[in-house]
């Protein structure tokens, strides 16, 4: 057993609310057991057998996303589709995406894991549901891609099944039936799912969006999610075009339909949000709906800003994504803690949008988000996923409260990242990864998807 004392942090986020004081010394890690085993108070010096000088960094739990399309790296900043709103450009990427090999997804997931990983996230969500020819093992791809790098992950088996020719948004190439969908996901829980404290990786069952996926298969992935005990996550309220469709296509709102469809159980986690009334933001709440707020996507594609703190307060655990990055072109979650703080701010003010609200919805919202309750904050017993950002260089002099800096001065990397109690960034730089190579094999792939 190794216990490490992370002493003197320059400052300690433990959770919004939370007395920092309780840690003023910093924190024990074992890294055996890989969790945290003590808060250390003033005046107190812990036993540990090694000690990592924390005093020129901010400490905080292991960032979490709840919302990503690892794939997407691959066609960050294209041309054609820069300036449309979210329907035009998935018609316009769709046909791309439809080219997907798995050596591109490989590189693909690795390539956002890693831009994740060095922004300080430690467990992300990744919402895959391209299965065009040749990528049936897609998942499989992408739970290799994790366990290389050693980050925590939960990947929804996405999936459409509601093409063109049925009335639906994706090309006929990219949707697949019911009945293998439903096989594959059954095949995946049973293969990688694990439960408990410190699960490395989850599966979740995810219908891609109302307007891709048919009615049936929707009440039978949340039908087949209860029986196999695992969550389940979509799109939904992201545009008014989707509620437009929603009502032509099942005469109903969004959430009207997410109930009709047996969906309306916290076992759900919704990407989006953006247009719900207050009524369906009451209904969530009662119901335990979360919700993974995207505000640099939601932005990209002018989709509106989520009601997010309204969510909050009605019950809903809010977390934070990252998106696709076809859609916000970077997957790095610390900058969209600050996008988060300032498109909240446009709508609610800056009394109760705090940097400590925001940092929240990062980590402990987005782990009650996953159906976590073992990740997200920096207690006793929890596991030891932990951010440590250094506020070096010009963009930090100057600034005198360390966690209001870390939001407001735009850290863009993390120094440090435990996942578990192992270290898999030092330096900034994710341990034991050829960085160079990866791009270099990563832009060609991506060359190759575009050009056809």
């Amino acid at each position: 057993m190794t216990r490490i004392w992370f002493r003197d942090p320059l400052a300690i986020h433990l959770g919004r609310d939370t007395d920092a004081s309780r840690a003023a010394r910093g924190i024990v890690v074992d890294t055996t057991l890989g969790t945290i085993v003590e808060l250390v108070p003033a005046g107190v010096e812990p036993a540990a057998d090694e000690t990592f000088d924390a005093s020129a960094h901010v400490l905080t739990p292991g960032l979490i996303n709840t919302h990503h399309h690892f794939y997407q790296t691959l066609t960050r900043a294209w041309a054609p589709v820069a300036n449309l709103p979210l329907f035009g450009w998935l018609v316009n990427l769709y046909p791309v995406w439809a080219r997907l090999t798995p050596r591109a997804l490989e590189l693909a997931s690795t390539v956002a894991m890693a831009e994740l990983l060095e922004s300080g996230c430690t467990t992300a969500a990744d919402h895959h549901y391209l299965f065009p020819d040749g990528m049936d093992d897609a998942i499989d791809t992408q739970v290799s891609a994790a366990r290389r790098l050693g980050m925590r992950v939960v990947l929804t088996r996405g999936s459409m099944s509601l093409g063109e020719a049925d009335g639906g948004l994706p090309p006929q190439q990219t949707v697949q039936d019911p009945e293998t969908i439903l096989a594959d996901s059954e095949r995946l829980v049973s293969r990688y799912h694990e439960r408990g404290a410190g699960a490395m990786t989850q599966i979740a069952l995810a219908p891609c969006s109302p307007f891709s996926v048919t009615t049936e298969l929707m009440a039978a992935s949340a039908a087949l999610a209860e029986r196999l005990d695992v969550r389940l996550h979509t799109h939904l309220a992201e545009t008014l075009d989707e509620e437009d469709f929603c009502r032509e296509r099942f005469g109903l709102r969004t959430v009207d339909y997410l109930d009709s469809v047996g969906w309306l159980t916290d076992r759900t986690w919704l990407a989006h949000g953006v247009h719900f009334d207050d009524d369906e933001i009451a209904r969530l709440g009662n119901a335990g709906v979360a919700v993974a707020h995207c505000p640099t996507s939601n932005m990209r594609l002018a989709s509106g800003i989520a009601r997010s703190v309204e969510l909050e307060d009605a019950g809903v655990p809010v977390g934070l994504g990252v998106d696709g990055s076809a859609s916000n072109d970077a997957s790095n979650l610390i900058r969209e803690v600050r996008q988060a703080l300032y498109v909240q701010r446009l709508r609610y003010g800056a009394e109760r949008v705090t940097s400590a609200r925001v940092l929240d919805w990062a980590t402990t919202g987005s782990a009650r988000a996953l159906g976590r309750s073992d990740i997200g904050r920096i207690e006793v017993g929890m596991q030891a996923d932990l951010a440590l950002f250094r506020l070096d260089g010009l963009a930090f002099s100057g600034a005198h409260d360390p966690l209001a800096a870390l939001v407001l001065c735009g850290a863009e990397r993390a120094d440090r990242v435990m996942v578990g109690g192992q270290w898999r960034v030092i330096d900034g730089r994710v341990s034991g990864l050829d960085t160079e190579a990866l791009i270099a094999a990563h832009r060609e792939e991506a060359r190759k998807l575009v050009t056809g």
